[in-house]
């Protein structure tokens, strides 16, 4: 509940919630700023995208736990979101978590990777429209959260798979 305070404070609306099914253990997030140099927000111009959508799933035992975060639309490229709009980002499994981590400090971080990775927005046809799933988001956090336990936060050699 603190955290959901502190972000209706934000003055600078880098980000709003919404509650699933009014539960507080369910968000969709709306990211609405990104870095204004980047590729990202000219795509969010030229497309009329005012935010990117999130949701984030928390824990009974938030915050010594990490919430699971995923993209739901736009569909982006890039950027650090892989299939389903699952987040590869070291701070999210359980080994990069700290209960220190508040969700504006998280999503300004996932906004700073989004850039960095230079994510788009996909324009591809029919691939654009087609929607993230929580099942395929789930599977491949779970195969990437691997990845990372076995070679650490470094891109596996292509040898590898």
């Amino acid at each position: 509940m603190k955290e959901l305070q502190d972000i209706a404070r934000l003055s600078d609306r880098f980000i709003s919630v919404e509650l699933v099914d009014e539960s507080l253990f369910d968000w969709n997030v709306k990211l609405h700023q990104v870095d204004k140099d980047s590729v990202l927000w000219q795509d969010m111009k030229e497309t009329n995208t005012e935010y990117i959508l999130l949701n984030l799933t928390f824990p009974d035992n938030f915050p010594f736990s990490p919430p699971f975060m995923r993209v739901l639309s736009p569909r982006l490229e890039n950027g650090y979101v892989l299939d389903g709009g699952a987040i590869c980002m070291e701070l999210l499994p359980p080994r990069g978590w700290s209960s220190a981590y508040t969700v504006e400090a998280v999503m300004r971080q996932f906004a700073a990777s989004l850039v960095k990775g230079q994510g788009r927005i996909c324009r591809k046809a029919g691939k654009s429209k087609k929607s993230f799933s929580r099942k395929e988001a789930e599977a491949t956090f779970k195969s990437l959260v691997k990845t990372h336990e076995k070679y650490g936060w470094v891109t596996p050699p292509v040898s590898d798979g």
